[in-house]
């Protein structure tokens, strides 16, 4: 038979974590033998040449469950069944796919991710006889992108708080801030001043100075004001007039609105924005695949 698209692999890879922790190429050779794939389409690639067609899909499926709260990963590399996985598995829908999941409000603030109230398209959403072949492409580049940011945020939390202060080493110093790697290593976390873990220069010459927090909070913790004006109280205290603030989840409305009304220039970087600057300078990401879409040269064709 086919192998099935990852939406179709959405309940047999819930059922899989839920006999116990597993990873990825394991839950693929058991979809494999129950789908009863043949060897050529267990071994079949992507046309990259770089993953397997199931394995890619197994991972996809994985991940939107995951986003939904029905896995979880207690290490790299593994994954099982969360308690609301288990209810699911209880009373399964008649169709477990992405349609279902947007019933579940941390999968629906997922998907929606980007442009507010813009609904992230998958390839699978996506109606090839009536999209056209760009439209096809512009979702499928939506996907990957939003799951890249997600995995970011992930890879950065699984890590050690030394760890997220080097990932804004390298983002600052790739955006211009602080002359080099090595000048912005000593700056950065040298300080240890209340509410401020460092320092970088703002400029090659060091003509000015910008005051650093980093806070690696998990999905849900937002930032409240209080944690922002202990940060403004020590800029004040420091005789400075410029700060980032960095967290991996999200801030309050509160402190959003606090850093609005105060004279120090306070800029607040939430974890969208954060994977967004990443992407954008290349931070702990690299490209994977180069597609060059080519279009008629009318001028070419056009005689005089």
């Amino acid at each position: 038979m086919a192998i099935p698209d990852y939406q179709s692999l959405m309940l047999p890879v819930l059922q899989v974590a839920a006999k116990a922790e597993t990873s990825v190429p394991f839950a693929e050779t058991e979809i494999a033998t129950k789908f009863e794939l043949s060897n050529a389409e267990r071994e079949q690639m992507l046309p990259s040449g770089k993953q397997r067609v199931l394995h890619n899909r197994v991972h996809w499926a994985k991940f939107y469950l995951t986003k939904a709260g029905l896995l979880e990963s207690p290490k790299r590399g593994r994954f099982t069944i969360t308690p609301a996985g288990q209810r699911v598995l209880a009373n399964p829908p008649a169709t477990l796919d992405t349609k279902f999941l947007l019933t579940i409000p941390s999968f629906r603030d997922f998907y929606r991710a980007g442009e507010e109230s813009q609904v992230v398209a998958t390839p699978a959403d996506v109606n090839p006889q009536s999209a056209t072949p760009e439209e096809v492409v512009e979702a499928a580049y939506k996907a990957v992108h939003t799951a890249l940011k997600a995995d970011l945020l992930e890879r950065i939390l699984q890590n050690s708080p030394s760890f997220f202060e080097q990932v804004i080493i390298e983002l600052l110093v790739a955006m211009g801030y602080g002359g080099s790697h090595r000048n912005a290593s000593e700056q950065l976390g040298r300080t240890g001043d209340g509410g401020v873990d460092g320092v970088i220069n703002e400029d090659v010459l060091g003509l000015d100075r910008v005051y650093i927090q980093a806070k690696r909070y998990a999905p849900g913790s937002a930032v409240g004001r209080p944690e922002i004006q202990a940060f403004t109280g020590s800029l004040v205290g420091l005789g400075a007039s410029k700060g980032v603030f960095v967290t991996t989840s999200t801030f309050s409305a509160q402190a959003v609105e606090f850093v609005s009304r105060i004279p120090q220039r306070v800029v607040l970087i939430d974890g969208r924005r954060l994977t967004d600057l990443m992407l954008e300078h290349g931070v702990g990401v690299r490209s994977s695949r180069l597609l060059e879409f080519k279009r008629l040269d009318e001028d070419f064709f056009a005689e005089e």
